[in-house]
Order: structure tokens, then C-alpha cells, then sequence
């Protein structure tokens, strides 16, 4: 695929794309702090680039595209700051026809009864509506944590065998993999993680078992798709072996 970046060059895109990209989106806060501007500031412009992030996925083919935006520990954050992220949440899911388009489904991971009521409603409401959209599937991941996922998991399929509608031999990796917040939604091909950290943070960490992993210092707020192309042509390079030879 023949694109052009932002310097109006012509770049060829792999024949072959990642089926799933996950994003870490890290360094809101220091592109505020070297700003000199209060953190949530950072988030707001963090946001901007998902959303371009999230239209250029699409008009590239990219089949699903995950979203760290708030963890299981990010509650130890300064009050002002949480509550900055959740409004800015609350805003975006109000705006998300505007910027997924149509044919695009949407999954919420993570525990959704951390939050108010009505944001509750809306984002089951975003979900039964898109459930039969299959052309890109988004998830956005708040109020998650990879562990969380797999106890989460654990404990309903414990459930079923406790009321008797499985039997514990019949617990595969797949029927396992089928109770997680992802659902039905393939594994992590490529996780890119801006901001000069290289960890996954406790994201996706079933999920990412044979991703590839594409770390850079740039701050998520300046991440953009010329760089999601660097990252995809750098994927494209590796030989993915899955353990074999």
C-alpha cells in the first residue's frame, strides 16, 4: 500500500498488515510538565492524537486497534487529575460516531462499575449497538489490568464449573481466552509504547504472549502516523516464529 507521510513523500506500506495494534498511550504528563502546563492538559491533547491515531488505523485496514487509556492503578493518581481523564472519557464517548465512523465496533475493557451510572449505560449502550459491526473492531481499555482480566476470567468460568455447566478438563486455552475482556478479538500482533518506557504496564499481558513489541521516546501527544508507519514497516522486518524454527 502507497501512502504518503507528512513530508509528502511516497511510503509502502507491508503487503501484509498486523491484525491487532495495541497502544500504550504514555507521556501526556511530561509533554504538559515540559510545557510548564498542568498534566490534564496533556491528556487532552493524548486524546487528539488516539483520535487521529484511531481514523488512520482504519483508512489503512487495520482490523482492530486496542487502547490503554486508564489502568487499574492509575486510581493512585491525584484526585484532580482522575477526574480530569474520566470527564475527558465521558466526552469522547459522547463525540465517538464522529471519529469511528460507521462499520466499526466497540469494546470497553475493564471493570465498567468503577464508574457513574449513566457512564455505565452508555458505554453498554456503544457496545450492543456496534456488536455486529466486523469491518474494524476498537477497544479501549479503562479501568483495566491484564491480571484483573485473567482473574476476572477465572472466576466465571470457576462459576460454571461450580454450577455444573462445564467440567474443569473441558478448559482450553481458547474457551479461556474467550472469557477475557477481549472477547473474540485475535491476539496482539504489534504493541507500540511511546515515551521512552519499555514495559507493558500490565496491559493485555495474556493477549500480548507472541506480540511483537515497538518501544520510542516520542511522548504520545507528538505520536503520529508517520510514526504508526515506521512502527508497521519495522513489524513487517522481524520473522515471527511462534516458537518454531
Amino acid at each position: 500500500m502507497a501512502i504518503f507521510g507528512k513530508k509528502k513523500t511516497e511510503i509502502t506500506l507491508p503487503e501484509k498488515l498486523p491484525e491487532h495494534i495495541a497502544f500504550i498511550m504514555d507521556g501526556n504528563g511530561r509533554w504538559a510538565k515540559k510545557r510548564a502546563m498542568p498534566r490534564k492538559f496533556g491528556h487532552r491533547e493524548g486524546a487528539k492524537t488516539f483520535k487521529k491515531i484511531m481514523r488512520y488505523c482504519k483508512d489503512i485496514g487495520i482490523k482492530n486497534v486496542s487502547f490503554y487509556a486508564f489502568s487499574t492503578e492509575n486510581w493512585k493518581r491525584p484526585k484532580e487529575e482522575v477526574e480530569a481523564i474520566i470527564e475527558l472519557f465521558r466526552e469522547y464517548i459522547l463525540d465517538v460516531w464522529n471519529y469511528i465512523g460507521e462499520d466499526v465496533r466497540v469494546l470497553f475493557l475493564g471493570d465498567k462499575t468503577f464508574f457513574d451510572e449513566d457512564l455505565q449505560n452508555k458505554m453498554n449502550e456503544l457496545e450492543e449497538e456496534t456488536k455486529n459491526r466486523r469491518e474494524m473492531t476498537m477497544l479501549l481499555a479503562i479501568n483495566y489490568g491484564g491480571r484483573d482480566d485473567i482473574v476476572h476470567a477465572s472466576k466465571v468460568l470457576a462459576e460454571k464449573v461450580k454450577n455444573g455447566e462445564l467440567r474443569s478438563e473441558d478448559i482450553t486455552e481458547d474457551l479461556f481466552q474467550s472469557y477475557l475482556y477481549t472477547l473474540d478479538v485475535p491476539d496482539v500482533d504489534l504493541m507500540i509504547r511511546p515515551s521512552g518506557e519499555q514495559r507493558i504496564s500490565n496491559f493485555l499481558i495474556w493477549q500480548s504472549a507472541y506480540a511483537e513489541f515497538y518501544f520510542t521516546d516520542i511522548l504520545w501527544p507528538d505520536f503520529s502516523t508517520d510514526d504508526l508507519n515506521d512502527a508497521i514497516i519495522e513489524f513487517a522486518s522481524r520473522s515471527r516464529r511462534f516458537g518454531g524454527v
